[in-house]
């Protein structure tokens, strides 16, 4: 590690000194008892992800707490019965310090401390996933990134967990070798219960035809800390969407469009995603609060190395996997989770073999190595990961 690593870390080390400092000197305030705290992707998120849906089952079933979500915008769509805070450092550390119960599915802020009342389930924004993650990362996981995840592993209570497979590789993955509540995904539960009425509400939203049916174009976070720098990338997808439409069309024989969709720490930053050419067919859904409710109302989903993938496919949504950058993203990222022949799914590297796989699609081969993944691992996602969360929440 060079002398600038080092100053940088020095530099974060004392930012957290000076972080947790505040939170001695607010913990002369009480802790409410009735007062949830929720934040997502670092405060870039919005009303979504597995805090989204925690946050709705608690209010159905005790709509007298009092629920604070941290994040930068403001502005950004929320219940009624969601409190919004800027995530300010002094906001943050007041209602952390004050909550009974924090939910979050990102790293908490270098230095955040918390008392032994006080409940945090992390719930991660991914489950099972393709990207090196923590340890798996080898070389290629900056030491920052390691204090910072060892920091917020360590104050966890619960890591949500979907199978025996997270379990086993969560303590290399997130550095976590806690309690795991493996209850399923909160953010897959729509996409088990509300197929029907999040596929007609979209269309209704778009007003398309009900009879049209949509792709969802996911591709994933391209940044994070990188050479012990945090980066965001957007890069221009390179997919020839002309020809993947007349594909689809051809082999469904019906109309299909496509939903463009950035991950939410670049749609924080950027409008909408960035193309080639534009087309009337594509129609960007970036903004939108929360994929889970986009991917229910879709009938393919195509992504890079995303963990929608897994989310789709366990709820029994087609998935083809597109990515022309493989070995630069090993090279930046470390090796992959999984091997080619352990996936479920077709791989493309080209547009070519894409619209191959398109073509060649088999819906029934699809289900049975699902399912056959899905036993090999133990997952669990039968769309009541909420309910189990809340549960133990409420026990509390």
């Amino acid at each position: 590690m060079d002398s600038n690593d080092e100053k940088y870390i020095e530099m974060r080390k004392r930012k957290a000194s000076r972080l947790s400092l505040l939170f001695h000197i607010l913990w002369v305030l009480p802790v409410k008892e009735n007062k949830i705290v929720f934040s997502s992707y670092e405060g870039d998120g919005g009303f979504c992800c597995n805090p989204r849906y925690i946050a709705e089952e608690l209010h159905r079933r005790r709509p007298e707490l009092e629920m604070v979500w941290l994040l930068h915008d403001t502005s950004k769509e929320f219940p009624s019965y969601i409190k919004k805070v800027k995530d300010t450092p002094f906001n943050t550390v007041y209602h952390l310090a004050t909550s009974k119960v924090w939910i979050d599915n990102y790293r908490k802020p270098f230095g955040t401390l918390k008392r032994n009342s006080q409940l945090y389930i992390q719930t991660w924004h991914a489950t099972i996933g393709f990207k090196a993650v923590g340890l798996f990362r080898g070389n290629a996981f900056p030491k920052i990134a390691r204090l910072v995840s060892e920091w917020d592993s360590g104050l966890a209570d619960y890591f949500l967990s979907n199978s025996q497979y997270c379990d086993d590789v969560y303590p290399k993955k997130l550095l976590y070798t806690g309690p795991t509540l493996r209850v399923g995904s909160p953010r897959v539960d729509p996409l088990v219960n509300n197929r029907d009425e999040l596929y007609k509400s979209i269309r209704e939203k778009l007003d398309i035809d009900k009879n049209c049916k949509l792709l969802l174009f996911a591709p994933t976070f391209r940044g994070g800390t990188q050479q012990g720098k945090k980066q965001v990338i957007a890069e221009t997808p390179q997919i020839d969407f002309d020809r993947l439409i007349k594909a689809l069309s051809e082999k469904y024989g019906c109309e299909w469009r496509v939903l463009l969709r950035l991950h939410p720490q670049l749609s924080a930053k950027l409008d909408k995603m960035p193309l080639l050419s534009e087309d009337d067919r594509l129609i960007d859904v970036s903004q939108w609060p929360d994929i889970s409710e986009i991917m229910g109302g879709c009938d393919m989903v195509i992504t890079d190395y995303s963990s929608c993938a897994f989310d789709a496919a366990f709820a029994h949504i087609p998935v083809l996997l597109y990515a022309d950058d493989v070995q630069e993203y090993i090279k930046n990222r470390g090796q992959f989770m999984w091997k080619r022949e352990e996936l479920p799914f077709d791989i493309a590297e080209e547009n070519e073999t894409l619209i191959q796989n398109v073509e060649a699609f088999n819906e029934k081969k699809y289900e049975e190595n699902i399912s056959a993944f899905m036993n090999r691992y133990d997952v669990i996602e039968d769309g009541h990961a909420s309910e189990r969360v809340v549960d133990l929440i409420l026990q509390n």
